[in-house]
């Protein structure tokens, strides 16, 4: 194979193996972490300082402070987060990104294939889920270090090139050439976790002296500079079509990262001089990659440090950029909290999944609420209002389902996590059940005014009653949801069984009022037909109560039980 051809398939592989063993160590150390990840999302909403925390161990979990980035737009834009929140997440994000440079500048060349056989053991053999990630884990490390080795070995040839060392040369004098090219470089991977590896490899090269580094720490550190320009290109993608603070979130990620460039390249040979003097010692070749890793880590420390204090003028910059404005009419059936780029983010999307649910629950709670004075006053307007909001909680409930399927199928839910939200559906289905029922009532009661039928005063109170009964069984059970409080499931029993009362003696009433001549007995179908919409109405509550007061616990999925305010 011609030795250029040779050299791009071996950087492609290399980058490929390298991406792949981050995203699957990104995956496995979140189902590995299981209740450790969602304790460092409950810590998202506190105060800049533990933002910054919770936004580095996240970053750390996720390998990615894209998908950390990702993740608190998703946040700003459901309005579970302020933008200040949000900011202090992207400072701890920046600072947990370095923690793979750190972990690439080990020497485990020899290690490698090692790693990776351990890792496929402990994954093969381990029947316990927990042990097999952890497994997968460690396999996804040493495909991390494989991917570098390879791209490595390729590499060593061009340092030989004199076309080659020239333009890097020309790169390393000219340093805002070198953030131009890091900033494309990451661009077109998507990842500056990966391209920073690259750089830390290709200066480990030695340059035609066989000692120094081919482009040395001055020459490395604007490319370095470039990386962190790159990586907000995805969060700039991520804010499209979400909110204003959405945007403003992802804005001043940039503005982060673009300030710290506009600093340090002025600074290069002092802050080159900085590293080397705080690093290890030893012939270049054999420590720059510590020393790029260093450098990373010292720049974005020093900048969260800058910043933290001024979250506040940041908060200042990017809203007179993007001021505020007329806000768009949110559709009612477009999910609020549903965000499709966190779902490889489990237990994050599972949180949003949670509070859509909610949200869909009260949506049905003014359904009822509703449905309650359309039995008495039969008003058109107010029958064809129920349906509009009935309408709205159907397509709400088939995007949320979607999405849950997307999940299930991406692969990315622990058992645990896959049991819980099971029962979140079977839930999310009883609440939707309610609404259709709630239909179905409004019709029969549509179909009583076209017919010009006549009920008598005690069966219109009878009904109004029961409706009333359901109303108060469905907000004592969405309470006992949201609370997780079984005090609020026994009180729903207890209506239950006062509905079941009052439904026989309706009956009973009814068939008295027939004999009597006092009702039609051609109205018995339609009566019959809104009692059965009742009765199954109360079946509904008492599942979500059932499921409440068995393993369905809301707080599993939300921390935080009120969003965060402004």
């Amino acid at each position: 194979m011609n030795e250029k051809v040779e050299i791009i398939f071996g950087l492609l592989g290399g980058l490929a193996i390298f991406i792949f063993g981050m995203n699957m160590m990104s995956e496995c150390l979140q189902k590995a972490a299981g209740e450790k990840m969602k304790s460092i999302l409950a810590m998202l909403t506190r105060n800049p300082v533990m933002g910054v925390l919770a936004g580095a161990l996240t970053t750390a979990v996720l390998q990615s402070s894209s998908a950390t980035t990702v993740m608190a737009i998703g946040f700003v834009s459901a309005g579970l987060m302020t933008l200040p929140q949000a900011i202090s997440i992207i400072l701890g994000a920046n600072i947990g990104t370095t923690m793979t440079a750190q972990l690439l500048a080990f020497k485990i060349s020899d290690y490698i294939l090692v790693i990776v056989f351990i890792g496929f053991i402990i994954s093969f053999v381990s029947k316990s889920e927990k042990v097999k990630n952890i497994g997968q884990t460690i396999f996804a490390f040493g495909l991390l270090f494989l991917g570098i080795e390879t791209m490595g070995d390729v590499m060593k040839p061009l340092a030989s090139s004199p076309i080659f060392t020239d333009l890097i040369g020309r790169v390393a004098d000219i340093p805002i050439l070198g953030v131009a090219v890091g900033t494309l470089m990451t661009l077109v991977v998507q990842s500056s976790s990966a391209t920073i590896a690259v750089l830390q490899n290709f200066a480990s090269q030695a340059g035609p002296d066989g000692v120094t580094s081919i482009i040395g720490l001055t020459g490395a550190i604007p490319i370095l500079l470039g990386d962190n320009i790159g990586t907000t290109i995805t969060a700039l993608l991520a804010s499209i079509g979400q909110s204003k603070d959405a945007k403003r979130t992802a804005l001043a990620h940039c503005t982060f990262n673009i300030s710290g460039c506009l600093l340090f390249i002025w600074l290069i040979k002092p802050f080159a001089y900085l590293i080397q003097m705080i690093s290890p010692k030893g012939p270049e070749i054999e420590v720059i990659s510590r020393q790029i890793a260093n450098a990373h880590t010292a720049f974005n420390i020093t900048m969260t440090i800058i910043w933290i204090p001024l979250i506040w003028l940041l908060v200042k910059i990017v809203t007179r950029i993007i001021p505020d404005g007329k806000d768009k009419v949110q559709d009612a059936a477009a999910p609020r909290f549903l965000d499709q780029k966190l779902i490889n983010q489990p237990a994050a999307a599972l949180q949003m999944v949670a509070r859509e649910c909610l949200r869909c629950s009260d949506l049905v709670k003014g359904v009822l609420d509703e449905l309650t004075k359309c039995v008495r006053t039969e008003n058109e307007e107010q029958l064809n209002h129920v349906f509009e909001q009935t309408a709205v909680v159907e397509k709400l409930d088939a995007k949320i389902n979607e999405y849950l399927a997307d999940m299930f199928s991406a692969g990315v839910l622990t058992e645990e996590q896959a049991t819980q939200t099971a029962g979140l559906m079977y839930v999310l289905s009883d609440v939707s059940r309610i609404s259709s029922l709630s239909t179905d009532l409004v019709q029969a009661l549509k179909d009583e005014r076209e017919k010009n039928y006549q009920y008598s005063e005690d069966f219109t109170k009878d009904i109004e009653n029961s409706v009333s009964m359901i109303q108060n069984m469905y907000t004592n059970v969405l309470e006992s949801l949201k609370l997780n409080d079984p005090q609020y499931a026994n009180r729903v029993r207890a209506e239950r069984g006062t509905v079941l009362g009052l439904d026989i003696s309706m009956r009973k009433a009814h068939m008295d009022r027939v004999s009597k001549g006092e009702c039609s007995a051609s109205l018995t179908a339609p009566f019959n037909d809104i009692m059965h919409c009742i009765n199954r109405m109360g079946n509904s509550c008492m599942n979500i109560a059932d499921a409440v007061a068995g393993e369905m616990n809301i707080e599993y999925f939300i921390h935080e039980k009120e969003p965060a305010k402004a």
